[in-house]
């Protein structure tokens, strides 16, 4: 399926002026996925700085920066790694391990 980029765009505007006019609010008109990924939590939990993560989970440190900052949220292979990540730690340190 194409993405009408243009026609996004428009929506977007238009939401904007909804929202400034006080008729819309834009949670309503973009909300935010429930299934986010807290790539820093995760980290965190591994006691690993960010290069060290990059580094372990096959990724530059820039990508990591960007999941971390909101810019981006991971996706296939990174999402799943990372979902492994969070729900059983010990199976990504033990990697660090050998």
């Amino acid at each position: 399926m194409k993405r009408d980029l243009y026609k996004e765009l428009e929506d977007s505007i238009k939401a904007a002026g909804a929202h400034r006019r006080g008729e819309r609010n834009l949670r309503e008109v973009m909300p935010i996925p429930a299934d986010l990924i807290d790539v820093r939590k995760i980290r965190e939990y591994l006691n690993l700085s960010q290069a060290s993560f990059a580094l372990l989970i096959r990724t530059s440190k820039r990508t990591v920066q960007d999941w971390e900052q909101g810019r981006r949220q991971p996706t296939g292979p990174a999402r799943a790694l990372l979902r492994i990540a969070e729900k059983r730690p010990d199976i990504l340190l033990e990697t660090l391990a050998s």
